[in-house]
């Protein structure tokens, strides 16, 4: 029976809908490729901070995915969004995630590679 105080309607209430984080500036200027290089490091090393493998595979297809996307990949994972930019994410279990900004969006003072 779907009466209103039924677990499902509840959970749905306290999902956090993604957005795009807001602007941001690296600490000195840098071009696309050292954005890029910055990017696989972060994701080749994560998962060696805890967690669960699936779950940064999740977050990094998220991060890299459009908006309405995101929110379906993190849904269907079971990642629990702390930060609407999704810089801070849990698991079920209580595994906390940290992404850094520059693995979300792309920083305002970007160069152009000469």
């Amino acid at each position: 029976m779907g009466c209103a105080g039924s677990t499902q309607s509840q959970g749905e209430g306290s999902v956090k809908k993604i957005r795009k984080p807001k602007p941001w500036k690296h600490t000195q200027p840098i071009t696309k490729a050292q954005l890029m290089q910055l990017r696989e490091e972060f994701w080749d090393t994560a998962p060696h901070y805890g967690g669960r493998k699936e779950i940064w595979d999740a977050l990094r297809a998220a991060a890299e995915a459009d908006i309405s996307l995101a929110q379906a990949i993190v849904d269907s994972a079971g990642v629990i969004v702390q930060n609407t930019d999704l810089t801070t994410c849990y698991d079920e279990r209580g595994a906390k995630y940290e992404l850094p900004k520059y693995v979300l969006s792309e920083p305002t003072n970007l160069v152009e590679e000469s």
